[in-house]
């Protein structure tokens, strides 16, 4: 496996992107479509929070 791939891996890791440590072994695998959708989501939250009301 390529040295940038596992860097990659490593730094999803500590973000929290991937949450169990297999995956770094996994790294060259297809992802399924929910993995996508779920980071997706993720990322759009923390750009774009909910708004809350104060009333």
């Amino acid at each position: 496996m390529d040295d940038w791939k596992i860097e990659l891996g490593k730094k999803a890791l500590e973000a929290g992107m991937l949450k169990d440590p297999q995956w770094l072994d996994r790294l060259d695998e297809p992802m399924p479509l929910w993995v996508l959708l779920e980071l997706a989501f993720n990322l759009m939250e923390k750009l774009d929070p909910p708004s809350i009301s104060y009333d």
